[in-house]
């Protein structure tokens, strides 16, 4: 045992000299993440980038977590993505040929890009590798931990062949400080930096910058290589003080004009209510110059701005500047999530006098009942005791309590109920309940505006649902929020009661049954139309059927030939119509279904009996409306004539959905299908009694020829004689046992349609819509207005879109009414995408609040040329899309002498020195010091310096040397790249 033992505490006290370390571990690991990346050996074959290509161009981005022992890094490769060049030439590249990085030092396509990574900016290089401390880990402070990084990435790039450069991020982060290197075949570029908070007095200027150049690059050549030198100065104007304010003040003689932004009701306000533009920065360019040419020390400088040959500007936006529109939005948006309902919103008092309302109406209700009445009919009506209930209700609310003042609340409802203003009678509502036309609108808008509404489910623009959307969006914005808008609700609703008990048609909507592409408030409007134009009909039937007996008094048996209007529930609105020889008034009337029995014995008034009806037993013809093209009955010679039918009931999308639930609901038994197929048969049979009534002797075969001719199936037969006659039978389906049709057909009486009880029970469905909208809490109210608001909020950003024309709005416009559109489809809305939707039409409304501060700023408008119009036109479009815009003829043109002029008369505000239009035309920078001068020292300097010399010593390659330099109010940077020849030092 103890012999094999021995070899076991042999192999514990060998030392492994193969074992790695955690330093040699990291090496290896960058070395594999370089060969992943495929950054191996020398990258030509790329083109050279061109001019403006950092700004315009893609940039790539990969990044990995590596460790050193347990502290984690990030690895991050950035990379310009570019075209490789085609060229025949490329399997052979030079072997001495300089890194692509290297190359770059010298290139002047891209200096200063306007956004990059700030290494792209100081070293002007298109591809690099990045490592930087993982997140929650510390930084690389001390020297030590820097150069074994350092040392780390020399190896890696030396084992791997990689010519890409390497950095690491050293010091703390919010510094951006990075040293690295790149290597090359017999080359190698050191990347070094210098950060201080203040810039040392000898290095404030080119003068000092270029010594510190020259004593890096050490040089010993006697006429030492010409410098390159670039130079940009910022200046930024912050003072706007002295232009137009962004919003117009308010109009003060008018009713709304008290709100900044406010408007008449019917319009959205639009605009920022503070400057959208905080700064304008502009940078002065001298691309190209060198030692001799400039001259730039403590004493005297050549650098002024008006002689740049390069000037660009960009613009720094306010963040979330207040804008009206969106706002008004937001706050709209918010009501949807309120809970309460009216009751409790209006408080326990107004809630009392509702009870007292209630307490009038059901008062009405009994007092019409009594058998006898000292007061007229007229005064106990429920309409009337609703409006002595509403009159009750504001004598008693004290003005200060009042949520909505009066005069807005009158306005308002004149706005949504224009019609109001005519005086009210039964003649004049006929006529002036019109709907609004929409002539003064162009065809093109109008069809624009309905695919708009379609794709939202909204309204119509014209429509009365819109037009509530915006009060009530007007009044929770400007004139008191949630009650305001319980108070305003609820006066709508009673204006709607009113005029249903009343006979006055709602205004601004479209006549028909309910548009069922519409949102749900707008079809309960339309249904509530729709009874009050059946109540209407009804009514004036009887003033027809009244009038007829009395004629028929004065005149017996005469028969009527002219065209009375007709008043049943389906043809209300065709006045004229034939009449068949010896039809009465009478039977044109319409009546409730309560009181049909009351009518007189048609007997008594009938005329004389059609043509061919001899026998006086056979019933008597009711309610026919004209001959069927030339048919007559199968069983006798009368011709067969279409009768007066209702209309099937006009359903809204809920009680469409509520019915298929029902019809769901009874299930596939033979007792539950019969039953769906009687409830469906309801129109039928109506249809069927209309027809009997109208054919005496009738069969069930002429009810199919005229209802549904393609169940009358017609054929040439030959006859005892050999005669061809043309026979009919009913078609297959027809004759199934139990079919649905021979049922109702047997069931079926002989009652006209004015006789029948009603499809549509008018009085029943308008109190059941009256009651749905009063039972709506505000929330609810917004929540079906929403896809109307936000339908007038996208056609306003059209509108002003239009007029500053900025295609990126014109195309997110776009965008957002097919996700809006998806959006309020579903009935449980999501209210976070609502929210984000919402943001995006404010970032719409912010981008042309920019556009049209900058137009006021540039003076567009009033471009002394036609050429400069359009010239400055396009530049301010620019701003708005480019991160930074090159300005056409520098300081000298039109745009560059704007800019001049605003930087001006901001340097004479801040000074408090007259303004003089003239100054600062011909002014030299050592001009008298009392003189105030155009500019204000510029907020940062950018020096950027270049050469190529052999480095380190006379006799090695010459090679690219580069200094970038900044200086700011409180912070100095170098970022030097400095090359040097491996193979002759």
């Amino acid at each position: 045992m103890a012999a094999d033992s021995d070899p076991e505490s042999e192999v514990f006290e060998i030392t492994d000299f193969t074992t790695a370390s955690e330093w040699e571990r990291f090496v290896s690991r960058v070395e594999e993440v370089l060969n992943d990346w495929k950054l191996i050996g020398s990258s030509a074959g790329k083109l050279s980038p061109e001019k403006g290509e950092f700004t315009s161009g893609t940039w790539g981005e990969k990044s990995q977590d590596i460790h050193f022992a347990d502290f984690k890094f990030y690895i991050s490769h950035y990379f310009l993505k570019q075209d490789c060049e085609k060229d025949d030439g490329k399997d052979k590249p030079e072997e001495d040929a300089f890194p692509l990085a290297m190359q770059d030092l010298l290139c002047m396509n891209n200096d200063f890009p306007p956004r990059a990574h700030c290494l792209v900016r100081w070293y002007g290089i298109r591809e690099f590798v990045v490592i930087s401390p993982g997140a929650n880990c510390e930084a690389i402070i001390s020297e030590s931990k820097c150069n074994l990084l350092l040392s780390s990435i020399s190896i890696s790039l030396a084992n791997s062949g990689s010519q890409v450069p390497m950095f690491v991020q050293i010091q703390q982060k919010w510094r951006r400080m990075y040293a690295g290197e790149c290597q090359g075949p017999g080359v190698r570029t050191d990347f070094e930096m210098v950060h201080l908070r203040k810039v040392p007095s000898q290095y404030n200027h080119l003068s000092g910058l270029l010594d510190i150049f020259k004593s890096k690059i050490g040089c010993t050549l006697s006429p030492l290589p010409p410098i390159n030198i670039a130079i940009r100065f910022t200046y930024i104007l912050q003072d706007w003080q002295q232009h137009s304010w962004p919003q117009q003040p308010p109009d003060f003689d008018t009713l709304l004009g008290g709100e900044v932004g406010g408007v008449e009701f019917g319009k959205l306000p639009f605009g920022a209510c503070e400057e959208p533009i905080s700064e304008l920065h502009l940078a002065t360019t001298w691309p190209h110059l060198t030692e001799g040419i400039v001259v730039d020390n403590d004493v005297y400088s050549d650098l002024d701005p008006l002689q740049a040959p390069h000037w660009s500007v960009r613009v720094r936006t306010a963040d979330n500047p207040q804008c009206l529109l969106g706002d008004l939005l937001t706050e709209f948006f918010k009501l949807c999530c309120r809970k309460e309902s009216a009751e409790e919103i209006l408080g326990r008092g107004l809630a009392e006098e509702d009870g007292k309302e209630n307490s009038d109406i059901s008062s009405a209700l009994s007092k019409l009942t009594e058998p006898a009445g000292t007061v007229p009919i007229s005064k106990l009506s429920v309409s009337n005791m609703v409006h002595s209930a509403r009159k009750h209700i504001r004598r008693h609310r004290r003005i200060d309590e009042s949520p909505l003042n009066t005069d807005i609340l009158n306005s308002v409802l004149l706005y949504l109920f224009p019609d109001a203003a005519v005086e009210k009678s039964s003649e004049n509502s006929k006529s002036k309940t019109a709907q609004p036309s929409a002539c003064g609108k162009a065809e093109q808008d109008k069809k624009s505006d309905c695919n708009i509404f379609l794709q939202l489910k909204s309204a119509p623009s014209d429509s009365l649902t819109y037009r509530l959307a915006l009060c009530v969006c007007l009044v929770n914005y400007n004139h008191g929020g949630l009650r305001a808008v319980a108070h305003l609700w609820q006066e709508f609703v009673l204006e709607l009661r009113y005029r249903w008990e009343n006979n006055y048609l709602i205004y601004g909507l479209a006549g028909g049954p309910p548009d069922l592409r519409c949102c749900l408030l707008h079809q309960k409007l339309q249904m509530l139309n729709c009874c009050i134009e059946r109540k209407r009909a009804r009514d004036e039937a009887r003033k027809v059927q009244e009038g007829s007996k009395g004629r028929e008094r004065r005149v017996s048996g005469g028969s009527h030939n002219s065209a009375p209007e007709s008043a049943t529930a389906m043809t209300a609105s065709a006045p004229t119509r034939e009449v068949s020889p010896g039809k009465s008034w009478d039977s044109w009337s319409d009546s409730e279904d309560e009181f049909f029995e009351c009518l007189s014995d048609q007997g008594e008034i009938e005329g004389p009996h059609p043509e061919g009806e001899k026998d006086g037993s056979k019933s008597k013809a009711e309610g026919r409306l004209h001959p069927y093209s030339n048919m007559t009955l199968l069983n006798s010679t009368e011709p067969l004539y279409v009768p007066v039918t209702q209309e099937p009931a006009p359903m809204t999308e809920d009680l469409l959905e509520e019915q298929s639930e029902v019809l769901a609901k009874l299930g596939t038994s033979a007792e539950g299908t019969h039953l769906r197929a009687r409830m469906q048969s309801a129109c039928l049979l109506s249809d069927m009694e209309s027809f009997k009534a109208a054919n005496p002797g009738c069969v069930l075969e002429d009810f199919v020829r005229w209802y549904s001719p393609r169940d009358y199936v017609e054929e040439e037969v030959l006859d005892e004689r050999g005669n061809s006659v043309v026979k009919g039978e009913l078609s297959a389906r027809m004759k199934i046992p139990g079919n649905m049709w021979v049922e109702a057909w047997e069931t079926a009486r002989v009652t006209p349609a004015r006789r029948q009880r009603r499809l549509f029970d008018d009085t029943k469905e308008a109190e059941k819509v009256l009651h749905y909208l009063a039972v709506q809490k505000p929330a609810d109210v917004t929540r079906h207005l929403l896809p109307c608001i936000l339908h007038a909020a996208i056609l306003k950003l059209k509108e002003e879109e239009s007029v500053e024309d900025i295609p990126s709005v014109r195309k997110n416009i776009q965008q957002a009414m097919c996700q809006a559109s998806k959006l309020l489809q579903p009935s449980n809305l999501d209210y976070k995408k609502l929210e984000d939707f919402i943001n995006q039409l404010m970032a719409m409304e912010t981008v042309i609040t920019r556009a049209r501060s900058l137009k006021a700023k540039f003076a567009v408008c009033e471009g002394e040329k036609r050429e400069d119009s359009e010239e400055l036109e396009k530049f301010v479009s620019s701003l708005l899309e480019e991160p930074e815009v090159v300005v056409m003829g520098a300081g000298q043109g039109p745009a560059g002498s704007i800019i001049h002029r605003l930087f001006i008369n901001s340097q004479r505000a801040a000074l408090l020195a007259p303004l003089d239009e003239d100054v600062g035309r011909d002014r030299k920078p050592t001009g008298g010091s009392n003189k105030v001068p155009d500019f204000p020292s510029p907020a940062g300097r950018e020096v950027l310096l270049r050469t190529c010399v052999p480095r380190p010593a006379p006799y090695s390659k010459a090679l690219p040397q580069r200094l970038f330099c900044v200086l700011m109010r409180e912070e100095f940077r170098l970022a030097g790249a400095f090359s040097s020849d491996t193979s002759f030092f």
